[in-house]
């Protein structure tokens, strides 16, 4: 693994331990944030996996668009579609006043985030 990758990769893994915190929080618990910091794993996953194989993408935090061409190299994550437009939405929506993450959604973000991470990891030969 370049080592740009493997700063994506611990970028990465530093949102899904603050999302994993977050949601397991006693006091003071944000589910917006669980929201947030799953989005934020599972794009630096992506960008880190295009990193990798050399594909170049554009600053985004549209998980479809960074999906997409990863599938050129990882077919079997076209299976993600659904779990990163989840996600996609939150990388802004709970990031300002007027909505807030509910408890199922925090948990269904974390779920999907799971699910890309799993990918992502397995395919740089790193444990799940």
């Amino acid at each position: 693994m370049n080592p740009v990758t493997e700063e994506w990769g611990e970028k990465a893994e530093a949102d899904f331990h603050v999302a994993l915190r977050e949601s397991r929080a006693r006091e003071y618990r944000s589910f917006d944030a669980v929201c947030f910091h799953a989005q934020q794993c599972a794009e630096k996953y992506l960008k880190a996996r295009l990193q990798e194989v050399g594909i170049a993408f554009p600053r985004t935090h549209s998980l479809p668009m960074l999906l997409n061409p990863a599938c050129t190299v990882e077919p079997l994550w076209s299976a993600l579609h659904p779990q990163a437009g989840r996600l996609s939405a939150y990388a802004v929506a709970f990031r300002y006043p007027g909505s807030n993450a509910t408890k199922e959604e925090a948990k269904q973000a974390l779920n999907d985030c799971r699910a890309v991470r799993s990918e992502a990891r397995h395919s740089f030969g790193l444990p799940g």
